[in-house]
């Protein structure tokens, strides 16, 4: 199993995005079965799809972070943010970061955030796209190092709240 995690752009229109890789036969295969079965007020996990047909491989499971508040939020999870994480994982799949020949064995799993104030399409779109692509890095790399963390973890931050 590997999960990855990524945070790119700023304000409203950026993205965070958590990814969850593994065997369809192991437990990531068996939490995207309960998740694509169980949808909840707000949050309806899909399958993300490159064209309409022709979904991502991996298959890769959207889950939406953010409850799905009015239409241009709706519009901007289902459309930009979804055709984001498409690209991302094909673009993971084309650089190597997921092992061509074992995509059909994988299932992928992609916690999104869309921020209820977001407004720019185009910007939501290609966040998505680099924060699915860095997860999926991040995840096949093993990072961050602990190293890395216990350095951070002195003055821990994040783009709601800053320790002293």
């Amino acid at each position: 199993m590997q999960i990855g995690e990524s945070f790119v752009g700023t304000g409203a229109n950026a993205a965070h995005v958590n990814t969850v890789l593994g065997t369809r036969a192991g437990p990531v295969g068996a939490a995207f079965a309960t998740a694509l079965a169980t949808p909840t007020h707000g949050h309806a996990p899909f399958v993300a799809v490159v064209r309409p047909g022709l979904p991502a491989k991996p298959v890769t499971l959207f889950v939406n972070k953010a409850e799905v508040r009015g239409d241009g939020h709706a519009r901007l999870t289902w459309g930009p943010a979804q055709a984001g994480v498409a690209g991302g994982v094909v673009d993971a799949v084309s650089e190597g970061a997921i092992p061509r020949g074992q995509v059909d064995e994988l299932v992928l799993i992609a916690a999104v955030w869309v921020d209820w104030d977001a407004d720019d399409g185009d910007e939501v779109y290609g966040n998505n796209r680099a924060a699915t692509l860095g997860a999926l890095r991040a995840g096949s790399r093993h990072e961050p190092t602990l190293d890395e963390v216990i350095a951070a973890g002195a003055s821990p931050w994040n783009p709601f709240f800053r320790a002293g």
